[in-house]
């Protein structure tokens, strides 16, 4: 775990500078075009690209060195932002765009080159635990980036930013190139070369869609698992797009306020929930499974429906913490359960997974902005949370119609039949 914990320092890194360019990006592009229309096509063009590049990740993790692509990821990343410094400024809204498309296709390929490795770099039995520590290693990034974004533009400028989040992306790929670990199974390994002629299988059915109807066919509890993460990404696009208007209606005078402490209340309950998941798997032994998943889904989405419920201070930073707790819980979970796969098949379903979340959080900042020109932040949170809560319903009743026993666990040394994906659904009848 060493050399792991060093690996989550170099992506908290380049977490901290993507957040960081976050802010400065949206901003810069508003401020050179004076658009609202042109800033809100930027981000559009960065959502799509993350959701097409899902689709691509998939396949090339499951066939290239990972950890070559993670690191091409962040230098890429860091040369375009620096074409854009040095840029005449009169290229710089086409290198923008340019920008959006290298920045949402990378930050995709990475995530999922990352996600697919955890097992082999720390061992299939410390991957709940490895997950938990780049849960932390991100929320501490999130809250550093978003609070030192303000500070960094104002006083130091655009060119500083950029400058800056290139930095980061070095760093990040430097700390992969000179550590001495293994992002896929070895040849010899079950779930490596044994799932061969399931990988030829897929690359016969060829595209992703594909090998979405053959998850839906043989293991629907994991494609029930992606789908609540697609509706988790709606859920999320509309207390992001609805706080900003919450906030300002609490305190119009400092409407900036409420939203530092909602964020910092959060990223505190992502933290606490990675030391205490990582406490109980330690001493138990076992990884929650699928109901864990569920029930954890749904007081997250009851959580951040509270939030905004207009109830005091103190009660709404509590539902703040415990929103940021399950959802640490259950980013933990899920990630730890979809890892369960064979290392062969295992790109594919975060590549999957990471299409559909995007397309959820995409499709949700569209329609939740326009819901709120007409209902109230409660509501339109209410009603997209709502949907998650509902289809965590249907998958708890799945569970417990089919007498699951969810507290065994994936973690055992052979974990789950190793030969492909369609023999998941074996493994989720034995599921943690």
């Amino acid at each position: 775990m060493g050399h792991f914990r060093l690996l989550v320092v170099g992506n908290g890194i380049s977490a901290y500078g993507s957040y960081l360019n976050m802010v400065a990006l949206n901003v810069f592009i508003y401020h050179v075009t004076g658009s609202a229309l042109t800033a809100g096509l930027f981000m559009a063009v960065r959502l799509v690209t993350s959701v097409l590049a899902g689709f691509v990740a998939g396949r090339l993790v499951s066939t290239r060195d990972r950890k070559r692509l993670m690191a091409g990821a962040d230098l890429t990343q860091a040369i375009a932002l620096l074409a854009l410094l040095l840029a005449p400024d009169g290229a710089r809204v086409g290198l923008l765009f340019a920008l959006a498309v290298i920045t949402g296709s990378c930050s995709t390929l990475s995530q999922v080159a990352l996600r697919t490795s955890v097992p082999e770099i720390v061992g299939a039995e410390h991957r709940a635990r490895a997950n938990g520590l780049l849960v932390t290693g991100r929320s501490l990034a999130m809250i550093a980036g978003f609070a030192s974004s303000g500070l960094v533009v104002a006083q130091l400028g655009y060119s500083t930013a950029f400058a800056l989040d290139a930095v980061t992306f070095v760093i990040s790929a430097s700390v992969l190139f000179l550590l001495p670990v293994r992002t896929r199974a070895a040849a010899g390994d079950a779930s490596g070369a044994g799932a061969g002629a399931g990988a030829a299988e897929q690359e016969e059915a060829g595209a992703t869609g594909g090998f979405a109807r053959m998850l839906l066919r043989t293991a629907p509890l994991l494609a029930v698992m992606i789908a609540v993460r697609a509706v988790d990404g709606l859920g999320s696009s509309s207390h992001n797009v609805a706080l900003p208007i919450y906030s300002d209606s609490l305190d119009p005078a400092h409407p900036a306020t409420f939203i530092s402490q909602f964020w910092a209340t959060w990223a505190i309950g992502n933290i606490v929930a990675q030391q205490l998941f990582g406490r109980v798997t330690k001493k138990t032994g076992r990884t929650p499974g699928e109901r864990a998943f569920a029930l954890g889904a749904c007081l997250m989405s009851a959580a951040f429906i509270a939030v905004f419920a207009g109830l005091p201070t103190v009660p709404t930073l509590v539902a703040a913490l415990v929103a940021g707790m399950a959802d640490g819980f259950t980013e933990i979970v899920y990630v730890s359960r979809l890892q369960a796969a064979p290392d062969a098949e295992r790109g594919r379903l975060f590549g999957l997974s990471a299409s559909a979340e995007n397309t959820g959080f995409g499709l949700g900042m569209i329609v939740s902005a326009a819901l709120l020109e007409s209902f109230s932040p409660l509501q339109v949170v209410a009603a997209f949370h709502g949907l998650a809560i509902a289809l965590c319903v249907v998958l708890l009743a799945v569970l417990l119609g089919r007498g699951r026993t969810p507290t065994r666990s994936h973690d055992r040394p052979g974990g789950p039949d190793d030969r492909a994906v369609r023999d998941a659904s074996t493994a989720e009848g034995r599921s943690s």
